[in-house]
């Protein structure tokens, strides 16, 4: 079933994830604007509202003023400057949050083209653990996984066992 619904490892893998902890019955604010995992999570009965492109290093009104119960952020914090104070603003008591990981072997990810594309942030797991703890979140579950490519090489080859992906499932303290 998974195979024909999820295109790639990483949107299976989080959905999994998700529905482990999360229950269709709650709503959920997405940071980040709609993408094709809003769709899966939309297509599988998720009720899912996306903030819509703001920069929320500067305007965290959309979670300030959300009735979410959960927020979910895939892959957006490394691209904050700041994801303490996004972290303080969200009033929901849970949060599911994915981020990649921090590669030795690969330098962070910056587009040369686009100003937003880069990431500013590429966390080790004790970095994203230390900030969920001082901005009031407890740690209920996580899980790490690998981002296997295709391509010939030493780094590609390093892909197969260093997992790339952190997701936590976070509760209020």
């Amino acid at each position: 079933m998974y195979e024909q619904t999820f295109p790639h490892k990483r949107f299976k893998l989080t959905y999994q994830f998700l529905e482990k902890h999360i229950s269709k019955s709650e709503t959920v604010l997405d940071l980040g604007v709609e993408n094709p995992f809003t769709k899966i999570l939309k297509d599988h009965a998720f009720v899912v509202e996306n903030t819509t492109g703001e920069d929320l290093d500067f305007d965290t009104s959309a979670i300030k003023n959300s009735d979410a119960t959960v927020v979910t952020a895939f892959e957006i914090f490394e691209h904050l400057l700041n994801p303490f104070t996004v972290l303080q603003s969200i009033k929901a008591d849970k949060l599911v949050i994915s981020v990649p990981l921090r590669l030795w072997f690969s330098s962070a990810y910056r587009s040369k083209t686009d100003t937003w594309d880069r990431h500013y942030h590429e966390f080790e797991d004790w970095q994203l653990d230390w900030l969920l703890e001082k901005t009031g979140w407890k740690i209920i579950d996580r899980q790490k996984w690998t981002n296997p490519t295709k391509k010939l090489g030493i780094r590609p080859i390093l892909r197969w066992f260093t997992p790339r992906y952190y997701i936590i499932y976070a509760e209020r303290a």
